[in-house]
């Protein structure tokens, strides 16, 4: 059976993926699927750098504003819609094109692995979490290292959540994320991915585009955006209220801190995340590599 060919373009935020990606789809005949954890989130759209329809050159978009705030997403829920519109883009003889910046959605995606169907215990979560808040984050991850010593030497013990994350696959499944992990990586890759990685040279101008387009949020109404989605609960919700470019508004609203602050914070976090996805993509393999 034939490998369906996919493309990707990635990188840093505020590289340009988004136009990049529509020139490259007029190109091949190709339809974009969004590879973002936020764009998905209807009203999430000037902090999240949404294409919005005028941005889109006329070019299908798949994965864009298919979720309410209030609504969980995962890495395992991404795959399986992303993998669903590639068979159909394929299926009407486009080429799919996967671009973000969501670094683990898209490896996971372009290397074929499925994950391990674990089932989530919101109890044992609670339950761990609470142990990890009375006796220490050591403790927990001392409770890691007997149940799964490979992945308690791969995760350090103050991220609590990948330790919570990994005694909740041993406890639930009976196998270890070491061999959970092992088990995703026994399945035949059906795509044959290129991958286009956007990067500079110079992280100084990247941080200064970064800086640059915060500042346009602003200037279209970011923070009427969050205030509105803030009355409709983004605070409260269980992956949407951490996207960055929303969550530095809440001491805001609170009266702790000045609009000047949210911005300063905005961009501090976005540089910190920007250098992140570039460890994340840079050692990724990629086909080509565009300088900005």
């Amino acid at each position: 059976m034939s490998k369906i060919p996919v493309y990707a373009v990635v990188g840093p935020t505020a590289t340009g993926k988004s136009a990049y990606a529509v020139r490259l789809a007029k190109e091949i005949g190709g339809e974009i699927i969004s590879g973002d954890s936020m764009q998905i989130y209807r009203g999430m759209d000037i902090g999240t750098a949404k294409a919005m329809p005028d941005e889109q050159g006329g070019v299908v978009h798949h994965l864009l504003d298919i979720a309410d705030i209030d609504e969980p997403f995962s890495a395992g829920k991404f795959m399986a819609l992303a993998k669903e519109k590639i068979a159909e883009i394929h299926a009407r003889g486009k080429v799919p094109i996967i671009c973000g910046g969501t670094g683990l959605y898209i490896e996971l995606l372009l290397t074929g692995k499925q994950l391990t169907e674990t089932t989530a215990d919101e109890g044992l979560r609670a339950e761990l979490l609470a142990f990890a808040n009375e006796h220490g984050n050591e403790a927990l991850h001392a409770r890691l290292a007997q149940a799964d010593p490979d992945s308690a030497q791969a995760i350090h013990p103050n991220n609590v959540k990948r330790v919570v994350r990994a005694l909740e696959i041993c406890m639930t499944s009976g196998v270890t994320k070491t061999e959970a992990d092992e088990q995703s990586r026994q399945y035949d890759n059906p795509y044959a991915p290129t991958v286009i990685r956007l990067t500079t040279n110079d992280r100084a101008s990247l941080y200064e585009r970064i800086d640059r387009r915060v500042h346009r949020m602003f200037e279209m109404g970011l923070e009427e955006e969050v205030r509105a989605l803030c009355e409709k609960g983004l605070r409260d919700t269980p992956t949407a209220s951490q996207a960055i470019g929303y969550k530095e508004f809440y001491p805001y609203f609170d009266g702790l801190i000045t609009i000047g602050q949210v911005e300063e914070d905005i961009c501090r976090n976005t540089r910190r995340y920007a250098k992140r996805q570039e460890t994340w993509f840079g050692r990724m393999h990629c086909d080509e590599t565009v300088l900005i």
